[in-house]
């Protein structure tokens, strides 16, 4: 549920109504940080049924000219009431849900299917993919693939999820990604943009597809600043040991953490607990979901660093922390900081290497 209305709420033009009980509005609520509107069913509308309620709150927002999306949660699903029926005189996109039937991921592509994206051959420039309201560093890494794109002289086609609603019909025929956690599946895919390595690679690709691209400037940037990495981890390992990492994450993040932690400082990746369904991985590991497990695994380890959520971080100890997948609460975050693209990796290197020297204080 939450992973549709991150998808939904993304784009601009779709007022988001999640049609259960006031604990399902205000989860995504408080993470998503966008306007959403709920039905709130009490006893009432369970015993009886939920038209009326679902209808007085469609009533109100249909005025406002937004696209309708309603999004179905458990307890409606459970119920078995017919929900579409019940739209069938309203304009809306229904997307049926519930938590039960999957994760974040599976909800997102399933809200994204609903809104049927497809290519536009006159449009040009690259798409966006993997711009989720959940990834706490979502808006950075959106903000600094349009740097970059812009630096090559590349326009930019439709950023899924994060763009106007007219334009998911019109998306460009290539796309790259940020977080591939949350990809969209339009257009060709040339790559994604989490490290050097990767970004070099995309580019390259985006020189191939796109003749009028000049990608010179991007590969001068990633020399000049993995130089810049370069030293400072050096400075790092002569004073302090390799650091001993366990992160959690999901699968993207946690694999682009892994390695950039091996190339610049030599850290011993000692466990990768993914959130959602781990891909193939050269780093030991296991797709985690309980907390009791987390736990369980930074005891055993007793690792130097902890990347991951505030979960992970209120039973690290004293190891370093970097936060990296939400929730992270309990710090202020307003600047848009990215994990992709150049300025992501400086930005995650940077983290770590303050992080474990607070440590060592």
């Amino acid at each position: 549920m939450t992973g549709a209305a991150a998808c939904l709420g993304g784009f601009d033009g779709i007022t988001v109504v999640i049609h259960g009980s006031s604990g399902c509005y205000f989860y995504p609520a408080t993470l998503l940080h966008v306007p959403l509107h709920g039905t709130f069913i009490m006893e009432n509308e369970v015993i009886f049924g939920s038209e009326q309620r679902l209808h007085e709150v469609l009533d109100g927002l249909s005025v406002k000219g937004n696209k309708i999306a309603v999004i179905m949660t458990c307890v409606p699903a459970i119920l078995g009431e017919d929900v579409r029926s019940m739209l069938k005189d309203y304009d809306v996109i229904l997307v049926d849900s519930p938590g039960f039937s999957g994760d974040v991921e599976t909800g997102y592509k399933k809200a994204l299917s609903v809104l049927a994206p497809s290519v536009d051959p006159v449009i040009e420039g690259i798409n966006i993919d993997g711009a989720c309201l959940l990834d706490p560093f979502s808006c950075g890494n959106v903000r600094e693939i349009v740097r970059l794109l812009g630096s090559a002289s590349v326009p930019v086609g439709t950023v899924f999820c994060s763009d106007r609603l007219e334009r998911v019909e019109h998306a460009a025929a290539y796309t790259m990604g940020t977080n591939m956690d949350f990809t969209s599946g339009v257009g060709t895919w040339l790559g994604g943009t989490l490290g050097f390595e990767e970004i070099s690679a995309t580019f390259k690709k985006i020189a191939m597809v796109y003749p009028e691209a000049d990608i010179s400037p991007v590969h001068e940037e990633i020399e000049r600043e993995d130089e810049r990495i370069v030293r400072a981890c050096d400075k790092y390992l002569r004073r302090f040991n390799p650091p001993q990492a366990i992160i959690f994450s999901g699968f993207s993040y946690a694999t682009f953490a892994a390695r950039t932690l091996k190339h610049y400082l030599d850290a011993e990746i000692l466990y990768v607990g993914s959130r959602n369904v781990p891909g193939i991985s050269s780093y030991p590991g296991e797709h985690v979901q309980g907390f009791s497990r987390v736990t369980s695994l930074i005891r055993q380890f007793n690792p130097d660093l902890v990347i991951g959520s505030s979960f992970e971080r209120s039973v690290g100890g004293r190891a370093a922390f970097v936060g990296r997948t939400p929730p992270l609460r309990g710090r202020v975050k307003l600047a848009p900081h990215p994990v992709a693209g150049i300025t992501g990796t400086l930005s995650f290197i940077e983290n770590v290497l303050n992080a474990c020297m607070d440590r060592v204080k």
